[in-house]
């Protein structure tokens, strides 16, 4: 093995890599820089997907000679002096790493002024072979910073770009991130000389949010909480679940106004609306977390896209609760979907029964609301006025109540009254004849085993040591699954946090419930109708609507008839 030290350039190039490993980490660095110089106003320019121009302008506090002389070098910053500043960094760059990272890797030009009535240009790199050049020039406060043909002297890495398309969208991407948590600002977006976004200043998160990523009258389906803790505060931005996805691409965490990866946090936003959205489906929305810098570490990752915090459960806790509080509180509400809302989830038949657009909850025009397709109801008549009119599909419950025919999915009642009921009473057990004997794929499961023994068994699931093994000695009564299949839903509790005894009722009512296509007589039809319609929160504990309603007059529109 021969070691050898690698040139200081060659070093320099290497790890500016780390920084900017592409276009979009160009606008990232540059916008953070232009957010510090407290612009009011910033556009972002690229051309060729960023590879040819990533460019950031600004109405910032600009920088002076003197500063544009030294503000390429590396580790050149004006925010912090020493390793103790860290601590209390308030500002999205502090390390002086991205203009000399830039520099190292591409043709970098700032063209800046502090509005004295005196700019400056500076055009450096990339290497050692093209020295700086400061010039003067003209240009009112703020900075333009502009980095062109990336990688054009380092082949190796320009090989790994993706194509110009694919990186224009991460660079339109960062973008986004970087306006969805500073609403304040005005951010414009061009991309090969065609403007493609323009987000005006916001009054709310929740506003800027719905003007970034939504489709027009979406946003009126979000909501904006705040939550307060020692030493943090957090605003939540969320959707109902008239905007639910499969996938949680819509999710975001910032902390103090960078994106970060955080699963926990992103966890505690899914986990606090639980039970409002349908199986297999997530939310839409953002935490924007403001911590004291004191009980975060941003310096954990060269792109500062990952932090540390000093108690994140903590934080989890107060999000998680405060979600689960709001949703309590509007559970009640009526919830009307429009039209196209209804035709882009597949329910394109139910959608022609609407022909009028409903209007957004939570003030639906008496209009709307009398043709709309309802997933809320307001408190229930007398059960002698809810009449039995027959079964559909082997799975809907058919019934009418004051000119309203309703169809009720008789497996997600049933689910949402056993797990009422879990909830509220003692769960019953039986003793096993042939106890479970099993033992666990790691450590963590049979910590977790042993710490959560005494809830487990306040839930009819009594187990004890054996060994290296375990072994099920009691089950809820009417237990069905095997043995296989009963030990995997032990262990998946671990996931439910401190939310076993919900996560467990959830279970036990979905295997308790009636099935698709099991027969129910007239009586027990018009019975679980009635404890249906009855129900506070009309949906079942995955989220899905209960029941649907349709009113005699929409029907009558539907076959034209007077």
């Amino acid at each position: 093995m021969n070691i050898q030290i690698l040139p200081p350039e060659e070093a320099r190039r290497i790890a500016a890599g780390e920084v900017i490993d592409r276009p979009a980490a160009l606008i990232r660095e540059f916008l953070d820089n232009a957010i510090d110089a407290g612009a009011s106003v910033i556009e972002v320019s690229i051309e060729n997907g960023g590879v040819k121009k990533a460019e950031v302008s600004d109405d910032g506090s600009g920088m002076a000679y003197n500063d544009l002389e030294k503000c390429w070098l590396t580790h050149a910053t004006s925010k912090i002096r020493s390793l103790d500043d860290l601590a209390n960094a308030e500002t999205l760059g502090f390390r002086g790493e991205a203009l000399a990272a830039a520099a190292a890797v591409a043709r970098l030009e700032i063209i800046s002024s502090t509005g004295t009535g005196e700019a400056w240009r500076l055009e450096v790199g990339p290497g050692d072979a093209n020295p700086p050049q400061l010039t003067a020039c003209s240009r009112t406060k703020g900075s333009t910073v502009r980095a062109c043909n990336l990688y054009e002297t380092i082949p190796a890495r320009k090989r790994f770009l993706k194509r110009e398309g694919s990186e224009a969208v991460q660079c339109r991407q960062m973008f986004i991130e970087k306006a969805l948590a500073f609403p304040w600002i005005t951010f414009r977006f061009t991309s090969d000389g065609r403007p493609k976004d323009v987000l005006t200043t916001a009054a709310s998160k929740k506003e800027r949010f719905a003007a970034a990523l939504l489709d027009a009258g979406e946003g009126n389906f979000l909501h904006e909480i705040h939550i307060s803790g020692s030493g943090f505060s957090a605003d939540v931005v969320f959707g109902g679940p008239e905007l639910f996805h499969n996938d949680r691409r819509m999710l975001f965490v910032f902390a103090n106004g960078r994106r970060i990866q955080d699963y926990s946090l992103m966890h505690a936003l899914e986990h606090g609306t639980q039970g409002w959205f349908p199986n297999s489906t997530h939310p839409i929305g953002a935490v924007y977390l403001d911590i004291d810098p004191a009980l975060a570490d941003f310096n954990i990752h060269p792109a500062k896209r990952e932090a540390r915090f000093r108690d994140s459960g903590a934080i989890h806790h107060a999000i998680t609760d405060g979600l689960r509080s709001f949703c309590r509180q509007h559970s009640l509400q009526a919830v009307q979907l429009p039209i196209h809302l209804l035709k882009d989830r597949g329910m394109e038949d139910i959608a022609e029964l609407s022909p009028t657009p409903c209007s957004l909850f939570p003030d639906p025009s008496p209009i709307a609301a009398e043709a709309a397709l309802h997933f809320a109801a307001d408190a229930p008549p007398p059960y002698d006025e809810i009449r039995y009119a027959g079964r559909a599909f082997g799975l809907f419950i058919l019934a009418e109540r004051d000119n309203v025919l309703y169809l009720i999915d008789q497996h997600a009642a049933h689910e949402r009254i056993l797990y009422n009921r879990f909830l509220n009473e003692p769960i019953p057990k039986q003793e096993l004849i042939i106890p479970i004997v099993f033992t666990t794929g790691s450590p963590e499961d049979d910590s977790f085993l042993e710490r959560k023994r005494e809830e487990l068994a306040s839930l009819a699931i009594v187990i004890a040591r054996d060994g290296n093994s375990w072994r099920i000695d009691a089950l809820p009564a009417g237990w069905r699954l095997g043995d296989t299949e009963t030990v995997k839903e032990i262990l998946d509790l671990r996931n439910a946090g401190e939310n076993i005894g919900e996560r467990w009722a959830a279970t036990l009512c979905c295997h308790q419930a009636v099935r698709d296509g099991d027969y129910l007589d007239d009586k027990a039809a018009l019975n679980l109708a009635k404890e249906a319609l009855a129900l506070p929160n009309p949906r079942c504990p995955h989220g899905r609507p209960i029941w649907t309603e349709i009113t005699r007059e929409a029907l009558y529109r539907a076959v034209r008839r007077n």
